[in-house]
């Protein structure tokens, strides 16, 4: 964990609440069943999201934990204080959005909805583009080599 932003940027750029960026095409595509549907998944695949929800949740959990331990928001529109590069962030430079991936793929699959899984390719790539890339330009700035490091040791999903 690296402390003292040097930048006096507030919070990065980024397109919209990463949870909203999740929920809004997850219930768009529960609407989409509703108008144009198509046959459930059997209920042995949906049961498959079971262990997708468990871990998803887990990984944010250990995310938010992990962050509050460290001193540093959660929230991306608050001004980063630490660079933490433990716990989950050892594994991936985004827990949280690899967490609510997870997330959104378990219950897409336990609901039975096609229509959602088949929007999760365009979510992540809005949260890619619209959130990661500009926080990651963001922490270049605040973190400088430390970050730099950092992101040429650790994948930015998994």
């Amino acid at each position: 964990m690296t402390k003292g932003p040097s930048s006096t940027e507030s919070h990065p750029d980024i397109m919209a609440p990463p949870p909203l960026l999740f929920a809004g095409p997850w219930l768009g595509g529960l609407l989409l069943q509703r108008l144009l549907p198509v046959p459930r998944l059997p209920l042995a695949v949906r049961l498959l999201g079971l262990p997708l929800i468990a871990a998803g949740f887990g990984l944010g959990g250990w995310f938010i934990w992990t962050m509050r331990r460290a001193g540093t928001p959660v929230d991306p529109y608050e001004a980063s204080t630490a660079l933490v590069t433990e716990a989950p962030f050892r594994l991936t430079r985004n827990p949280a959005y690899v967490g609510l991936t997870l997330a959104y793929a378990g219950l897409s699959l336990l609901v039975g909805t096609l229509w959602s899984l088949l929007l999760l390719p365009g979510v992540v790539l809005a949260v890619d583009r619209g959130v990661i890339q500009p926080e990651e330009r963001y922490l270049e700035k605040q973190f400088g080599s430390s970050y730099s490091q950092y992101r040429h040791r650790v994948r930015r999903w998994l």
